[in-house]
């Protein structure tokens, strides 16, 4: 059987708005897939009033082969690290 990858949608959250225009910097320069879409977006957590917490949410979404003609396999590993 075979398996081609073809895109992701990943979602970061980042607490700087430089760390997610790197982030997205980096992505489109990555020649590994192909940026199809990306986005970012400010967001603040309110607690009775007042901004507790405040975020930027940075979505890519990256293709890998053509769903038509997939050329190459993509093998995925995911690391979890605690902080």
């Amino acid at each position: 059987m075979s398996m081609f990858l073809i895109n992701t949608c990943e979602t970061y959250r980042v607490d700087m708005e430089a760390e997610a225009k790197q982030l997205i910097e980096e992505a489109k320069n990555d020649p590994s897939f192909t940026l199809m879409k990306y986005s970012s977006e400010y967001k603040e957590k309110v607690a009775k009033g007042e901004v507790v917490d405040s975020y930027f949410k940075v979505t890519l979404s990256k293709g890998f082969n053509s769903i038509k003609e997939p050329e190459t396999v993509v093998e995925v590993n995911y690391t979890k690290k605690e902080y």
